[in-house]
């Protein structure tokens, strides 16, 4: 009974540590295997996030209770039924989730298991750890927290989790290396760039099919998604271009020469604004939409990872260089200040 009230007691200080925190932005530090839990304003750790191995993808939603990470290292079966089951499952629904999985294998059969960890936002904790095939690069969780998406580059597809019941529902093929994945205003919708052909894919989730594929440019990697006006923005990454496509026929509006390899993107909070980092010449960029105008700022090293955090004015931007994050202000492209990190920061997620 004592250890179970001091249980109790160390879960409700870390709720409302987190919640005292806000906003706060998520950081999966992939080589360290943890996330970070950062006070937006000062950059302070409130809590890490452990047990998470090789995480680079990350994704939420506001007003979803739930985090989705994905693990970029592969194992065997075996080896994953192993793995201790989260405090919140019982043993019997953690060996039937595995019977299961082995009975009915969904996604390609020839590929290796890594895991996907739901998350509490408020407490940290891994609600559960679903096997997924193959590598994961990338996830996203759609708004109204039906969903989630992880990109699997080596399988040529994604796969889809019902976040009512946690667990694998379909495996889709969009498209040679599947890298990033955004949704638009249809919460049923899922938008896929593929890297190896230059496309992405429109993909329904509900019927479990791609509708459409869009061309963009020759390597698409990085997008987001201005859903008020069904626009698509994507990083052409090696040819230093971002490529904006309408949603609703699929034609390129316009490209952007910003110059460089380039890696993450986000919208400004009243999507005017789009911010890139310029990884291959230690730049970032402000790109006003309404005219195309591109300004420039020095960063280095190796801009990476770059997230804005709503209602702050600012942007998170990671390095590929160093262990560490920088605090950008958005209206002068200058640091207000910057913290360590142990490793490199990948898809960080920003919740107000």
């Amino acid at each position: 009974m004592f250890k179970l009230k001091i249980a109790a007691t160390a879960a409700l200080l870390l709720s409302v540590a987190i919640a005292a925190a806000e906003p706060i932005v998520f950081v999966p530090v992939g080589s360290a295997n943890t996330v970070l839990v950062v006070n937006a304003e000062t950059g302070e750790t409130v809590k890490t996030i452990r047990g998470l191995e090789a995480v680079h993808g990350l994704s939420g939603a506001p007003g979803v209770p739930y985090l989705v990470a994905g693990s970029y290292a592969e194992t065997d079966r075996a080896a994953i039924s192993e793995l201790t089951q989260p405090e919140s499952v019982s043993e019997d629904e953690h060996a039937a989730h595995h019977s299961s999985a082995e009975n009915e294998p969904i996604g390609p059969s020839d590929a290796g298991i890594s895991i996907l960890s739901v998350l509490d936002t408020t407490s940290g904790e891994i609600m559960r750890r679903i096997e997924v095939p193959g590598a994961v690069h990338h996830t996203a969780v759609s708004p109204d927290g039906r969903y989630a998406v992880a990109t699997h580059p080596t399988g040529d597809g994604i796969s889809v989790i019902d976040l009512k019941t946690f667990t694998l529902t379909a495996y889709i093929p969009t498209g040679n290396m599947p890298n990033y994945a955004a949704f638009g205003s249809d919460p049923d919708v899922v938008y896929v760039s593929n890297t190896g052909n230059g496309t992405i894919s429109e993909v329904d989730l509900g019927r479990g099919i791609v509708r459409r594929n869009m061309v963009a440019g020759s390597g698409p990697e990085h997008i987001v998604i201005d859903r008020n006006n069904a626009v698509l923005y994507a990083a052409d990454a090696d040819a230093g271009e971002v490529i904006e496509l309408s949603l609703s026929d699929g034609t390129v509006l316009r490209s952007f020469a910003v110059g460089g390899e380039l890696h993450a993107m986000d919208l400004s909070d009243d999507r005017a604004t789009l911010f890139v980092a310029g990884r291959g010449e230690d730049k970032i960029a402000a790109i006003t939409l309404a005219d195309g105008e591109i300004q420039y700022a020095d960063l280095s090293p190796e801009p990476y990872h770059l997230t804005n955090i709503p209602n702050t004015g600012t942007l998170f931007v990671s390095s590929r260089a160093e262990p560490k994050i920088w605090i950008i202000d958005q209206a002068t492209m200058t640091a207000r200040g910057e913290f360590q990190i142990e490793g490199e920061g990948h898809q960080m997620v920003a919740l107000p």
